[in-house]
């Protein structure tokens, strides 16, 4: 099985404040710019085959950054859909819902063009993803890089070492952070996590 590569985008205003950041199409800041440029050694490290990209501007412009020019946009990809709580940051869910915690409780619903997702149906988008990845490495015989956002990063690692969605909440993912999946004795494992050079 070969290496699979995650980068979260880098910083946006967003991100920064702390305010859930799902389908809104924010930019980077420049702190986020410089956090991307800064995977570029990194990257160039490893022999990458194929990639995947977010459709979101974040994701597409760290991907722009990292000298990746030719990665597949996966509507799969994108962050978790936040429904109602769009913008919001968790101190203020909390303020209305003592102990909220998203990976456990979901997201209040949103409008009909974003109604928010269950852990659950993340981690389904999360599974299809992953079977385009094993596709893709086994086609190209080579690593697989994906970036996309931190959210849904953490149920996709979730999901590749064997785990409910809900425990992406066990893996903290910076902005500007390259982590590595890979496999010991044939079972997938964290080969190097939350990776951010210069930091």
């Amino acid at each position: 099985m070969a290496d699979l590569f995650l980068v979260r985008h880098g910083e946006t205003e967003w991100s920064r404040s702390g305010r859930h950041t799902g389908w809104t199409d924010v930019p980077l800041t420049e702190h986020g710019r410089d956090e991307a440029r800064r995977l570029v050694p990194l990257i160039r490290s490893h022999r990458i085959a194929s990639a995947f990209v977010s459709p979101l501007q974040r994701a597409r412009e760290t991907a722009e950054l990292i000298g990746l020019h030719d990665g597949r946009v996966d509507a799969d990809l994108r962050e978790w859909d936040y429904g109602g709580y769009e913008g919001i940051t968790t101190v203020e869910i909390q303020h209305e819902r003592p102990g909220w915690f998203l990976f456990t409780d979901g997201v209040a619903p949103g409008p009909p063009d974003h109604p928010g997702e269950s852990p659950e149906q993340v981690g389904e988008r999360a599974d299809r993803v992953l079977a385009r990845v094993d596709s893709a490495a086994a086609a190209h015989e080579g690593d697989v890089l994906l970036v996309a956002h931190g959210h849904f990063l953490r149920v996709l690692t979730a999901r590749r070492l064997g785990l409910p969605a809900t425990d992406g909440a066990l893996f903290q993912l910076a902005t500007g952070a390259l982590c590595r999946l890979g496999t010991e004795h044939g079972r997938p494992v964290i080969a190097e996590w939350n990776v951010r050079p210069g930091s």
